[in-house]
């Protein structure tokens, strides 16, 4: 009998505490949830108390009954999962599906995988703390509840397949809001005046000093009447101002505030921080990465301290205690930092070792001295006006925490840097002037959201808490509502008047303004649906609802409010607004716009969401000639397109002319612009454009496609249409069914014929070797390995459809076999064929 049974959520964290503890001990993971809600139904009974229906995933029971198997010949079992919610609930899963008992069965929980912290677990467990469970519960109830009854309204009312969630469906209409700010900001100009002034440096050489106006004037005439007043005025230092400056360094990381700097300096997305974060907690090299709290516990205080001595001196040391001031703040241990603050790096990939030294430069940052500076401020006046000039300058005069780390912030590229000297100065000096610049400049419309800016919007509005961030934003874009991409800038004029020897020269320049990277847009679909779910659900919608939830959440947490009462409360306002919407009938398709008449024909031109995304229609369903539909080209949007761009969508398909008496067509489909020649599809590389291609580029890019698949047709069959000997891109191949099979390294793919090909693809598949077999191998390892968070939800239908491909792959493996026999026996052409096909 095994002494103790540890049965932590994670293979790789299994694999980590294994190492720590002894020959009594086994660790075992339940590779996430071992359990959940039945994935194609409800699954919850409103009438007893929302009851909720669970069931082991196909997928999972062979896992559940080797569980069971090992924790009834252990003498003692620990539930080793996560100290969070999510980790709560599975440990109180396993218990119920395991069917434990108190005597034998201790919850233990830290959230730093070392010895130590393992071993004090032990000999502090506890029991199931069944508030954290209620509370994750009461997520999951509600979430299912909200995502269940909302989404069918949106298959009905816009289009099949899409799906509404409380947290998703609020986070895409921050970006949809934003983008509408966007939309409708008007962008004024206004002149930022600059001077450069000519002063003794200490060793009387001239050197230029930098100064602004302390205003901006509204317009060119403004600019130019002050350019004409500088022309003759003196300019004067009226007052110089010094004074220390202190910067203080930012806290040890929460989960939010890693998702944001990652983004920043390492251009991380949030998922792939969480994902790397969770391989280096696993690996035992920092704390639990789920948490909302700064402070640090002694043990890493202390240790920052040594280290700090002696990599910089002890006047860089300064100890600080940091309070969380999220409020809510769920299972408050300890921030985000190294396990050994002495390892200043580890060993890994690449992205575990830049994420890794991030956290211990932040870590190390917090506990450092205060960063000394010396800032001046100099007044400039003139004789002539009551304008001020103010230039600035500063100087570090001890670098402390700033030797180490120093915060991004999302307007880092805008921000100039002001860390410099300026030369001796006194006050009542005369400055000789060098240049004046009125330079046109224009307002900042708001900025689209970063994955790091939405974290910290969603953080401050208190939507969602650390675990959610995460999947929330990589959920939005899976679902079309929201894409990242980047934006080309569009040339700007703007003026400048600048005074030089007396006089003014006015000229005309032009940037770059407008230019985004990886930034959130909102799709036509994710619009549309918010604008549905906004008008007809607002309290769902609502941010203040959203954060209350999120607070409710935690008094289940505290075991100060029942969950049960929550979900009552909820869900009987929402089920009858739910019923109403369906029943509510309207005029217009839900994200219909009418933009006017076609000419000619009179019909009318909409836009709105078809079955494969946005598109134009001209002409009514009920009307006796079919409509016709055009889509929209990327750039368009549903809300902006006019009437003109539209109409001018229906001039494709175009006639180019003939090529072999075949004629050639240029059009745009589903998948971009193509040309179309004898019932073949050639895609139009970028920057040619389906209204302007020639009939010559066309012949062009017809011949290069013949070229190119002569040369990846090694050899054909056709006895057996559906099995080709290709070239690819890692070498050639047999592809068979839409499967592939791998060629030996001793086979000459030109010398291979009907019999040898067949008698490859049996190999293979008794022996489950090819490549897309393995591929699904790999899939499915990965998945197993992933993080928690991913394996909680694991589909019930990809069970069945592994298992569906099981058994294609067995009759695929049957077919070959009787028609490698059929060939072997030398039966003719045709008869082997028919025996594939029986």
């Amino acid at each position: 009998m095994q002494k103790n049974l540890v049965i932590v959520e994670s293979p790789a964290k299994a694999k980590t505490i294994e190492k720590f503890l002894g020959e009594d001990f086994k660790v075992l993971s339940s590779y996430g949830h071992i359990r959940d809600l039945k994935k194609k139904e409800f699954s919850i009974n409103v009438e007893n108390d929302f009851e909720p229906k669970y069931e082991i995933p196909t997928e999972k029971k062979k896992l559940v009954e080797e569980l069971k198997k090992e924790s009834k010949n252990a003498e003692m079992i620990w539930l080793a999962s996560d100290e969070d919610r999510e980790g709560e609930a599975i440990s109180w899963h396993l218990y119920e599906v395991l069917g434990l008992n108190p005597e034998n069965a201790k919850r233990i929980v830290f959230h730093e995988i070392t010895k130590t912290a393992i071993l004090k677990a032990i000999q502090e467990p506890r029991s199931i703390n069944i508030d954290l469970v209620n509370a994750q519960q009461a997520r999951r109830i509600l979430d299912r509840i909200v995502g269940f009854e909302l989404s069918p309204i949106l298959w009905r009312k816009i289009k099949p397949s899409l799906s509404a969630g409380r947290v998703q469906s609020v986070t895409v209409r921050l970006v949809v809001e934003r983008e509408r700010e966007i939309q409708t900001f008007k962008t004024e100009a206004s002149y930022r005046i600059t001077a450069t002034f000519l002063v003794p440096d200490a060793d009387g050489k001239q050197v230029e000093m930098k100064a602004e106006l302390t205003h901006r004037l509204k317009t060119k005439e403004e600019a130019y009447k002050f350019l004409e007043k500088c022309k003759t005025a003196t300019f004067t230092i009226e007052e110089i101002s010094t004074r220390p400056l202190k910067k203080t360094p930012a806290a040890p990381f929460t989960t939010s505030t890693l998702q944001q700097e990652a983004a920043r300096k390492l251009g991380f997305t949030v998922a792939q921080t969480m994902m790397v974060a969770q391989k280096l907690y696993e690996s035992g090299l920092i704390t639990y990465m789920r948490t909302d709290s700064v402070n640090l516990s002694d043990f890493a205080t202390t240790a920052s301290k040594e280290a700090i001595t002696h990599i910089m001196g002890s006047e860089y040391v300064k100890a600080r205690h940091f309070a969380t001031k999220t409020k809510g703040a769920q299972e408050a241990h300890e921030a985000i930092r190294p396990t050994y603050m002495e390892n200043q790096s580890v060993d890994g990939s690449a992205q575990e070792k830049k994420l890794y030294s991030l956290i211990w430069k932040r870590t190390i940052a917090s506990q450092m001295a205060d960063a000394e500076l010396k800032k001046t401020t100099v007044t400039i006046g003139t004789n002539n006006s009551a304008d001020k000039f103010m230039a600035t300058g500063e100087v570090i005069k001890f670098d402390g925490f700033l030797r180490v780390y120093k915060e991004s912030y999302d307007d880092d590229n805008e921000q100039e840097d002001e860390s410099h000297l300026l030369p001796p100065l006194n006050k009542g000096q005369k400055l000789e002037q060098e240049e004046i610049l009125a330079t046109e400049r224009f307002t900042q419309r708001p900025a689209r959201y970063t994955e790091a800016s939405l974290v910290r919007k969603l953080e401050e509005l208190g939507i969602g808490r650390p675990s959610t961030y995460a999947p929330t934003i990589s959920t939005i874009q899976k679902r079309g509502y929201v894409e990242k991409s980047d934006k080309e800038g569009t040339e700007r004029r703007f003026n400048i008047l600048s005074l030089n020897d007396g006089t003014i020269e006015d000229t005309i320049h032009t940037e770059i303004t407008g230019n985004e990277k990886s930034k959130l847009f909102p799709t036509d679909m994710g619009i549309v649906v918010n604008d549905f779910l906004t008008e007809y659900f607002p309290d769902i919608l609502d941010y203040n609802f959203t954060a209350n939830v999120e607070k409710e959440f935690d008094e289940v947490a505290e075991g100060e409010k029942k969950w049960t009462e929550i979900m009552k409360n909820f869900y009987k306002g929402f089920h009858s607004s739910v019923e109403l919407t369906l029943a509510t009938k309207t005029e217009h398709k839900v994200g219909e716009r009418i933009l006017g008449e076609e000419p000619g024909t009179g019909k009318q031109v909409s836009v709105k969401i078809g079955r494969y995304g946005p598109v134009v229609q001209i002409g009514a369903t009920e009307e006796e000639e079919k409509p016709r539909f055009s889509q929209l080209k990327k750039g368009m949007s549903i809300e902006t397109i006019t009437l003109d761009e539209a109409l001018e969508l229906f001039k494709l398909p175009r006639t180019l002319g003939d090529f072999e008496e075949k004629t050639v067509i240029a059009s745009v489909g589903r998948f971009g612009p193509y040309i179309r020649h004898d019932s073949k599809f050639i895609s139009l590389p970028k920057g040619l454009d389906p209204m302007e291609v020639l009939l010559e580029e066309a012949i062009e890019l017809i011949k290069a496609k013949r070229i190119a698949e002569a040369q990846k047709i090694i050899k054909k069959f056709e006895e057996e249409s559906e099995l080709e000997v290709l070239n690819g891109r890692y070498g050639p191949y047999i592809a068979y069914k839409k499967s592939n099979y791998k060629i030996p390294k001793d086979v000459v793919p030109q010398d291979l014929d009907l019999e040898t090909c067949l008698s490859i693809i049996n190999q293979q598949i008794e022996k489950g070797e090819s490549p897309s077999e393995k591929k699904k191998k790999s899939a499915t390892k990965s998945k197993a390995k992933s993080a928690p968070e991913s394996t909680t939800n694991e589909p019930k239908e990809k069970a069945a459809a592994a298992k569906k491909k099981t058994a294609t792959a067995a009759k695929t493996k049957k077919k070959v076999a009787a028609k490698d026999k059929a060939t072997s026996a030398k039966k003719s052409t045709a008869k082997t064929k028919a025996a594939v096909k029986e």
